[in-house]
């Protein structure tokens, strides 16, 4: 288990960047997009990694590694959006949109610790295409629960699938050996 905290940390530390070069760069524009935009944008995300995994050869020169990055930094963005609502401009600074992106790391990693103890890091044994697959499938349940306005009768809600796919994204940089 130890290894593992260390190792999703490296991969947070390495998503964190990406984060704030992009965010110095745009600002906090993500922050006018709809949960139904940051699912369409993960989904686009997953499925370039799924048809990576599938064909040979790929014609723009970003792997695997990249785009798992990409839909750590869209869910934490998401996990913001849930929990601040939207706005019609950007209004946050670079140190408040670090705060927040701490905030719902360490959430998210307290979660993973705890599902992680209860399964037995079970996720070790899995293919990456398989957490591939898994995160395809939270997209599609998470637009089911967005086109009922976010009600549902026996599941979790959209905030948690973002946190699995999260944590997902970083077992698949763990296993590519990205840390």
């Amino acid at each position: 288990m130890e290894e593992t905290k260390s190792q999703y940390l490296k991969i947070i530390e390495k998503s964190k960047k990406v984060f704030d070069d992009k965010n110095s760069d745009y600002g906090s524009s993500w922050r006018v997009l709809r949960v139904s935009s940051f699912l369409d944008q993960i989904h686009i995300k997953a499925q370039r990694i799924r048809n990576l995994q599938i064909n040979e050869d790929q014609q723009i020169d970003e792997g695997q590694a990249t785009e798992f990055i990409g839909i750590i930094n869209y869910c934490i963005m998401s996990l913001i959006q849930i929990h601040l609502g939207i706005v019609d401009e950007p209004d946050l600074t670079g140190s408040e949109a670090i705060e927040l992106y701490d905030n719902k790391v360490n959430d998210t990693f307290e979660l993973m610790l705890k599902k992680n103890y209860d399964y037995g890091e079970a996720w070790r044994d899995m293919e990456i295409s398989s957490l591939t697959d898994l995160i395809i499938q939270k997209i599609f349940r998470m637009k089911s629960i967005n086109n009922n306005d976010g009600e549902t009768i026996s599941s979790e809600g959209v905030e948690s699938n973002f946190q699995d796919i999260l944590n997902y994204s970083v077992f698949a940089l763990i296993l590519l050996k990205t840390y």
